[in-house]
């Protein structure tokens, strides 16, 4: 395996993204990749709703009181996940995405493990997500990680909502 083959995780606070360090692209492939599985594929992020464009474009605004998740291969972004900063106890993963030439690699897992320790170390009692139900393989990723199905918070149709304590 060489470097460019070995994948790490590295925690940064929102408010040190740059344009440069791949979370926007990693961002843009996640929305529209979502956009698409709902039924509404749209050919750029120019065609995103705003609230998606607004991440895109300034992800250091839109994430700004949370803390990213960059999966590097080498210096290139690979992954990203979200941990918003703890409320009332509660933080919540956000955009868990993993680029697709690099999935079956544990990169996700690896991303996952970062988060509970992060929030684990942070004062978070409890992480919860929110998952589109067609996602199987996501939400059977969060049960191995000891998530379950909780009453929802959200109510956007097909989303499942999920916590575990830390």
């Amino acid at each position: 395996m060489t470097a460019q083959d070995q994948v790490s995780v590295v925690r940064r606070p929102a408010g040190e993204l740059s344009a440069e360090d791949g979370t926007a692209a990693l961002l843009t492939a996640y929305h529209l990749r979502t956009e698409a599985e709902k039924g509404r594929a749209v050919p750029d992020a120019d065609g995103l709703p705003d609230r998606y464009r607004a991440e895109i474009s300034d992800p250091r605004t839109a994430f700004a009181d949370d803390t990213v998740l960059l999966a590097l291969s080498g210096t290139t972004p690979v992954g990203c996940l979200m941990v918003t900063a703890p409320a009332d106890g509660r933080s919540e993963i956000k955009r868990l995405w993993t680029d697709p030439a690099h999935r079956g690699r544990g990169i996700a897992s690896d991303l996952l493990r970062a988060a509970l320790a992060h929030a684990a170390e942070n004062g978070t009692d409890t992480l919860r997500l929110s998952v589109w139900n067609w996602r199987t393989g996501a939400v059977a990723l969060y049960e191995r990680f000891g998530f379950t199905a909780t009453e929802s918070w959200d109510d956007r149709d097909q989303l499942v909502c999920m916590e575990r304590a830390v």
